[in-house]
């Protein structure tokens, strides 16, 4: 069995983990190190990528130790999170910075306005553009420069630094460096001359399965065969294979993600639902590259409304204790909660919106209060939902999987079947990413034939099915309180990336 199963290195936000996948779809070998980025400031966000090697490599040698050899090597990621280093030396140079830092807000307004582009600060090109710009270069050979997103310095790095410089297509589509709606993604040289970053400087596109190199600095150097955004992974994670199948993410924020076929989008901005298109994975093909599409919503802050129940109010003493307090009443009595804490995502991509607690009254108790934070990230779970099939009618899903923490939360379970009013199945598994990266790596090498394969291995480890009561009345309440959380901040809410 072991010569047929996958090592997934999968980097997080505030983590990374390393684990073997067996074909059966088990789990064996995990290893995890927290590697939260650093914020010496309001609004940047930056991780040393240096360190981020050092503990990929300690994560994949221990699981490896652990599980013995493997086939091939799956790598899933935090997208657009953007590192430069020497390609010389492989020395970065400087902090990499993480997808939520924000310091490049004005390079992105003077980007729209000059060049007509529509970037935002959390994807890569601005990002880049900075560095390139703020960076220090001294003795280093401006020719010798690499940018990569974190899948192309993991590769990079597992590679033994062999130049082996790649991305593939579901993380170039979000880098806002690329063009996405003109068939297979390719680099944009109008929107990197833009941002000042010279298309040299990029990765070579390949497909998320299919392999690319050895991993020559793990014993045995088996073959990278998978590079995959998180998101997408999570999405091939939970078997979601097929058009009209979609996944949502709830972890400290919350994605959506819908598969919608073959077909390219007909632009590759933020539609008028608030959603994006994105590569959901590709693979070789006869003819060259064959892309699966699919449709993203975001919400901002999932699991963060839990942190903030627990570590500013104090209202319960851990996130498992939200079912528990929740499950104290029946229902919220009138009390309703917009989780807008860092604003509002899809469908309405208000960041001056604010979190806004209506319906208190003096009966009000701390289990009103706690479900009423629970159900309203599943309202904002259904408005996601409702983005996606509003855009994309002919591939409405039949149900909704879910991963991340929130997903072992009885109560948000069922108040987010009641929203979407239809079924909701739960991962076995709280993160998805790492089987997704898995499944595609295994497709390279022959662990897994097929889609078809991928398809069989899905068991959830529960499907809970909305209740009886209608949801129409409590949805345009729902609406009701987000248009009193929107627009607080007027300044912040002007903004359009």
């Amino acid at each position: 069995m072991s010569s047929r199963s996958i090592l997934v290195i999968d980097v997080g936000t505030s983590g990374l983990r390393a684990a073997v996948v067996r074909p059966d779809g088990t789990i064996d070998a995990l290893h995890h190190e927290a590697f939260a980025p650093s914020t010496p400031f309001a609004g940047l966000v930056e991780f040393d990528p240096t360190e981020l090697a050092d503990r990929v490599l300690r994560v994949a040698h221990a699981s490896l130790a652990d599980a013995g050899p493997v086939a091939a090597v799956g790598i899933a990621n935090q997208r657009a999170s953007t590192i430069v280093w020497d390609g010389r030396t492989g020395r970065p140079t400087g902090p990499a910075l993480g997808w939520q830092d924000l310091r490049t807000v004005g390079e992105c307004i003077v980007a729209k306005a000059e060049h007509g582009l529509n970037l935002a600060p959390n994807q890569t090109a601005t990002k880049a553009g900075w560095m390139l710009k703020n960076h220090s270069f001294d003795g280093i050979d401006r020719s010798d420069l690499l940018v990569g997103t974190v899948d192309s310095w993991v590769a990079w790095t597992l590679s033994g630094g062999e130049r082996l410089h790649v991305s593939d297509h579901s993380n170039v589509a979000v880098t806002g460096l690329a063009t996405v709606h003109e068939g297979t993604p390719r680099w944009n040289s109008r929107a990197a001359s833009a941002c000042g970053v010279p298309l040299e400087t990029l990765p070579r596109i390949v497909t998320s399965s299919g392999v690319v190199g050895p991993a020559a600095a793990l014993p045995g150097a088996p073959v990278i065969s998978a590079l995959v955004g998180d998101q997408q992974a999570s999405l091939v994670g939970q078997s979601c294979v097929r058009p009209g199948m979609a996944k949502a993410t709830f972890g400290t924020g919350g994605m959506l993600d819908l598969v919608t076929g073959d077909t390219p989008p007909a632009r590759a901005d933020r539609t008028r639902h608030g959603t994006f298109p994105i590569v959901a994975w590709s693979v070789p093909d006869r003819d060259g590259v064959r892309l699966t599409w699919g449709s993203e919503a975001v919400m901002l802050a999932a699991g963060t409304n839990v942190e903030w129940l627990r570590d500013d109010l104090g209202l319960v003493s851990s996130a498992e204790e939200t079912a528990r307090v929740a499950g104290e009443c029946t229902s919220t009595d009138g009390v309703m909660f917009v989780p807008a804490l860092l604003g509002l995502g899809t469908p309405s991509w208000d960041y001056g919106a604010r979190g806004a607690l209506v319906g208190i009254t003096r009966g009000t108790t701390r289990a009103h209060i706690v479900r009423a934070v629970l159900e309203g990230v599943a309202h904002r779970g259904a408005d996601l939902l409702d983005a996606v099939v509003a855009d994309h009618p002919e591939s409405e899903p039949r149900e909704l999987r879910i991963d991340g923490g929130m997903s072992r939360n009885e109560v948000f379970v069922q108040a987010l079947a009641d929203a979407i009013g239809r079924p909701v199945s739960v991962s076995p598994v709280t993160e998805a990413t790492t089987l997704g990266a898995a499944y595609l790596a295994g497709l390279a090498v022959g662990t897994w034939s097929n889609l078809d394969d991928i398809a069989s291995l899905w068991r959830p480890l529960t499907t809970v099915d909305p209740g009886s009561t209608d949801p129409s009345a409590s949805r345009a309440r729902w609406a009701d309180a987000v248009t009193r959380a929107a627009g607080w901040i007027p300044e912040l809410s002007a903004l359009d990336f």
